[in-house]
Order: structure tokens, then sequence, then C-alpha cells
């Protein structure tokens, strides 16, 4: 009986031992699954989460595109607004776009009058948008070139008298548009006493003084002082190191001012002439104009000579171009040497950037090649 009892209870033991394990290893399962099971409940609301605030953030860029691009039209509404009253245009396309040549299909008395009045297509100028785009005529290693950082500012002085409104304008947009602002300090508007007094007068003062507030200044002469006394006005007027003299009829094209500025910065006895392209007067075509020196012939009219035999030798475009007399359409010197010399230096170079200059009918008509 004895034997019999400790039989039954050694099976005892063992079964409950046997389904303690049992039981311990089921629970062990369990545990694991729950833990499983939460992990993957964690992951996927964190990809819920992640998802929704994917959606959030894509809902919130939308929302600041959108409102960045409303802006824009309020700002170009305004800024445009400012040209429209005055029959002009400005902002990206229309006529003359890229230095076409632009035509107008509703040629008329006026048109010609206006030719009369300034010697150019003035109506057809008030259709293209002062914004409007002009080929890159530059060299190809110009535009490789690279400039310091520490280029000394410039500023800009138009003279003017009874220019067309568009004309002057186009002139201010395509420096600013293409003169890192860094290095333009301002803008010096000559008027060497116009007669129209809306839109050269009222018109011209409205539009800089909204559109360019700060940037761009008007002196007015009180009677007409000519070409070489205006300019002697914006001289005095300007604060930066570097002045560039330029008539009122001109577009500026890219990198201009850089290897201009670079050169004055070497030297500042240099006194820079902009290398002169062609813009016609009556289509407003841009073209291309070979490199040259300036001069004058025994009837002392002004024209270009082909470049001396040394800068030739060299075959390189981007070389300055020594000229035994200058353009006045456009220079540009150290404001300070400029005043102790008291008049131009005759050991002067052809050099820099890219503007247009648009000459009355009847004589060539110029745009500025940039020779690096």
């Amino acid at each position: 009986m004895a034997v019999a009892r400790k039989i039954k209870t050694l099976l005892t033991v063992n079964i409950l031992v046997f389904v303690g394990i049992i039981l311990f290893s089921v629970y062990c399962r369990i545990q694991s699954r729950s833990e499983e099971i939460v992990q993957i409940g964690r992951s996927s609301d964190q990809r819920v989460r992640s998802r929704n605030g994917k959606v959030s953030n894509l809902v919130d860029r939308q929302s600041i595109l959108q409102r960045l691009e409303h802006l824009e039209d309020v700002v170009y509404n305004q800024l445009n607004g400012l040209a429209k009253p005055m029959g002009l245009v400005e902002g990206p396309g229309g006529l003359g776009q890229g230095g076409a040549a632009a035509t107008l299909r509703d040629d008329s008395h006026e048109s010609e009058s206006k030719y009369e009045e300034y010697g150019y297509n003035a109506q057809l100028s008030d259709r293209i948008s002062l914004d409007r785009t002009i080929p890159d005529y530059r060299p190809k290693k110009c535009k490789q070139m690279a400039y310091p950082d520490d280029l000394p500012q410039i500023s800009v002085v138009f003279i003017f008298v009874n220019e067309a409104l568009s004309v002057i304008l186009r002139s201010v947009h395509s420096v600013v548009n293409h003169t890192p602002a860094h290095l333009l300090k301002e803008i010096i508007l000559v008027d060497d006493n116009s007669d129209s007094v809306v839109e050269l007068k009222f018109n011209l003062d409205q539009y800089v003084n909204k559109r360019y507030p700060g940037l761009v200044k008007i002196v007015r002469n009180s009677k007409r002082e000519g070409l070489i006394r205006a300019r002697i006005h914006g001289w005095k007027a300007a604060t930066a190191p570097i002045v560039g003299f330029f008539d009122a009829h001109v577009e500026f094209n890219t990198a201009w001012a850089e290897p201009i500025l670079t050169r004055v910065k070497e030297d500042h006895t240099r006194i820079i002439l902009p290398a002169i392209d062609n813009i016609k007067y009556n289509t407003f075509e841009v073209q291309q104009y070979a490199n040259a020196a300036h001069g004058y012939n025994w009837g002392l009219w002004c024209m270009y000579i082909i470049p001396p035999q040394d800068w030739l030798d060299k075959g390189d475009e981007t070389a300055p171009i020594r000229t035994p007399a200058m353009i006045g359409c456009s220079f540009v010197v150290n404001r300070e040497y400029f005043g102790e010399i008291g008049l131009l230096d005759p050991g002067m170079e052809v050099y820099g950037g890219e503007n247009i200059e648009l000459g009355m009918r009847g004589k060539k008509v110029h745009i500025t090649k940039n020779p690096s």
C-alpha cells in the first residue's frame, strides 16, 4: 500500500510539473504576441501620424505657395499699375523680347510726328516692355570669368532732355535688373530743363518715387546747361566711389558692371568706355557690333576704328582696347579722380559691360558689348 501511494504521489507531481511547464510556455507565447501586437499598433499609429503630418505639411505648403502667388500677383499688379496709366508696359513678354525687331500695325500720323520729335520710333518704344530681354553677346570667355566680391559701388548718372519717357524708364529698369543690388548705390537722372511738364516732370517723378523709392534721384536744371554741365551736376549729386555717365536712351545687359568696376578698382586713374553694339532706331532690334576703338575723321565726325595691332595679336576678345579718343555717350570713372583731373584723360581704354544706346535718327545707334 505504501509503495502504491508513493507511486501515485510521484505521478501527480509529474503531471502538475508538466502542466505547469505547458501553462508557462503558453503564457510566454501570449506575452510575446501581446508585445508584438502593441508594437504593431504603435507602428501603425506612427505611420498614421506621419501620414497625417505629411498631409498637413503638404496642405500648409500649398497654402503658403498659394498665398505667395497671390501676393506676387498683387505686387506685380500694383507695380504694373504704375506704368499702365502712362500707357507703358512692364514685365516679361510682348514686343521686342530677346532684342527682336518689332513693328506696329497701326502706323499713324502720331507715329510720324514722334519720329520727328525724338528721332526714333517713340510710339513703338511705348509698346515695348520696360523689362524686355536682349541678347547676351559677350564672348564665351567673358561668361566664364569671375570677379572680386569686394567691388566698389557705382552711381549711374543719366542725362536727358526732351527724351521719350518709355526710353528713359527702360534705361532705369535695365540697369536695376542687370546690376547686383549691393553694387548699385543710386541712379541719378539729370533733366537738362526738358519742355514736357506732364511726362518728364510729373509722371517721371511719380513713377520713380513709387517704383524705386530711395534709389533714384532726379536733378533738374532750371535752365538748359548743355551735356557737359549737366554731367557735372550729376557728378556732384553722386555719392558712390565710382560714377558711370550715360545718355538716358540705353539698355544694360548681363554682367555689365563687374568687369568695369574690377578695372577701376585695380587702377583708379582708368576711364572705362563700355564696348558698343547696335539698336535700330525704327524697330528697336538689337544688332551686334565688332569690338572697336573710338576716333574721328578729318571732318571731326566720331567713328569706330580698327583696334590696335597689339590687341589683335593677342587674340583675346576679353582684353581691354586702348583708344585715342572716346565717344562721350557712356563712360565710367572714379568719382574723386574725375574731380581731380577736371578734364577727361586722353589715355583711356575701351572696356566693360553690356549696355544699349539708342541714338538719333540718321545717326548710328549703339549697344555696348562686354569684353571682360
